[in-house]
């Protein structure tokens, strides 16, 4: 994901040698939570919650990575349809603070985007209520009563 312009300060100056170690020396270029790799359009089962084909080990695998002991069953063909999504890693903070990097970067994982969106989830909620509750005061602040 990329960096937001006011944020970038918060990085380390080295932070893409810092990300792409993380990503490609650390997790072998897989999700360190569901095991998608990176650079490979996924078969992905929509409504299925994150199933998808792990074309070199050929099974399919659930959200977690975990291999499924059945296949699905693609009997209801209506309700789960199957897509090919790109997989891209980012270097994802687990305590969403960016200018903790940590000596060992254990404050750090590299994620699929499905994950890191699962992971940032609670962040982005509070986040929005913030930037709606800032608004709503500014316009008390100067224009009266917000509309």
């Amino acid at each position: 994901m990329p960096i937001r312009a006011e944020h970038r300060w918060l990085y380390p100056i080295d932070w893409p040698e810092i990300s792409r170690i993380v990503r490609f020396t650390r997790a072998g270029g897989r999700c360190e939570r569901c095991r998608r790799p990176h650079g490979r359009r996924v078969a992905q089962l929509i409504g299925a919650d994150g199933v998808w084909w792990d074309a070199d080990a050929r099974a399919w695998r659930d959200g977690r990575g975990r291999l499924l002991r059945r296949a699905p069953s693609f009997v209801a063909l209506d309700a789960i349809r199957l897509t090919r999504r790109p997989v891209y890693l980012a270097t994802a903070h687990l305590n969403h603070d960016p200018t903790d990097s940590g000596p060992r970067w254990r404050n750090l994982a590299a994620l699929c985007p499905r994950c890191h969106m699962l992971h940032d989830a609670v962040e982005h909620r509070r986040r929005r209520w913030w930037n709606v509750f800032r608004r709503r005061a500014l316009g008390d602040l100067f224009t009266g009563r917000y509309g």
